[in-house]
């Protein structure tokens, strides 16, 4: 049987969806801006085009100091989030795996609250870096305790799931403490775990670029073993392939991932559980398919949730998080319908 391959056609289809995503959020919010300024101005800034835009002192401010970093964040966010999903939903054989599976929303969370509660005035700029490091270091502590049980080769999949449990509640509890012990905090602390993408500027986007690209691209050539590791692991080691290492791997790419889109978004759920699952149910299982198909249909997917979050209310705006719950709760139900279904068959 030939192996699944991306084809143009659908490579083509989801670059479309998100570069119409992107252009909506770049021109509606509480001043429109003119589309063909818009185009014009974004021209304008490629090498050796030249074009008059028409824009505003204001407006060119709007667009490329306001609009542009948070369009940008906000398809890097929800881009690594879903590939991230995934990977995980690739390594575990299951499609309710999510990011944030390893303890890594838990970690993230202790580092932002203690940011808050510790550095005086308004923290906003250390608020990445904390979460970003205790997303990190939650993922690293679920794989350490998880590796206590393991067997030579690393710890399993069984076994990693549980890992990761225990250190999300073992960490959400210490988030508590320091909520209870901070209680005039809260408000702060509650805005960045709903998520949102008000903390977007230039610099934020060259923080956490790097390791971006570097989890992305290990993901996207992990494609073709994570389809010899759908079979089995048993199988995939008879084919010369290390189960274990593929996993390890793709678990620190994908971890990376999440701690990129949490340390700068907080946390928004269920994008690594919808876009994925919805990628596989149009265009197939194979994970060299699945990965760069969920890149861009998250970008796209978190585009229209802060469009919808910024415009629904204004001039006020909800968090990122509610809309995205909206959307992914009932579909996470049609998810768990279908897997039981296949489980009883």
């Amino acid at each position: 049987m030939t192996p699944a391959r991306l084809r143009p056609l659908q490579f083509g289809g989801a670059v479309a969806v998100l570069a119409a995503t992107m252009l909506a959020a770049l021109l509606v919010g509480a001043a429109d801006l003119p589309v063909t300024g818009v185009v014009k101005a974004l021209l304008d800034r490629v090498p050796f085009v030249d074009a008059d835009s028409g824009l505003s002192t204001v407006e060119r401010n709007v667009l490329f100091e306001l609009r542009l970093p948070r369009v940008l964040l906000g398809a890097m966010v929800g881009g690594l989030l879903a590939i991230a999903g995934a990977g995980y939903q690739g390594v575990f054989r299951n499609p309710l795996a999510d990011p944030y599976l390893l303890g890594a929303a838990a970690g993230a969370g202790v580092g932002a609250t203690l940011v808050i509660v510790v550095v005086p005035g308004d923290p906003a700029f250390a608020i990445p870096l904390a979460a970003f490091v205790g997303a990190i270091s939650g993922v690293f502590l679920a794989y350490a305790l998880g590796s206590t049980a393991g067997r030579g080769n690393g710890p399993g999949a069984a076994t990693l799931v549980l890992a990761g449990v225990a250190v999300s509640n073992f960490l959400a509890a210490v988030q508590t403490f320091l909520q209870q012990a901070n209680a005039e905090e809260l408000q702060r602390i509650f805005s960045w775990i709903l998520g949102g993408l008000g903390l977007a500027d230039w610099p934020t986007l060259a923080m956490i670029a790097p390791y971006a690209l570097v989890s992305t691209v290990v993901l996207l050539l992990h494609g073709r073993l994570l389809d010899v590791l759908s079979v089995g692991e048993e199988e995939a080691n008879s084919l010369g392939v290390s189960a274990a290492r593929v996993r390890l791997i793709v678990l620190i790419a994908a971890s990376l991932a999440t701690a990129c889109a949490v340390a700068v978004s907080g946390l928004i759920g269920f994008v690594g559980i919808v876009v994925p699952h919805a990628v596989r149910r149009l265009a197939g299982g194979s994970y060299r398919v699945v990965l760069p198909l969920s890149l861009l249909l998250g970008a796209a997917f978190l585009e229209l949730a802060d469009l919808v979050a910024r415009t629904v209310v204004a001039p006020g705006e909800l968090p990122l998080g509610v809309v995205t719950a909206f959307v992914g709760a009932p579909f996470f139900v049609v998810i768990l319908r279908a897997t039981r279904r296949q489980v009883d068959t």
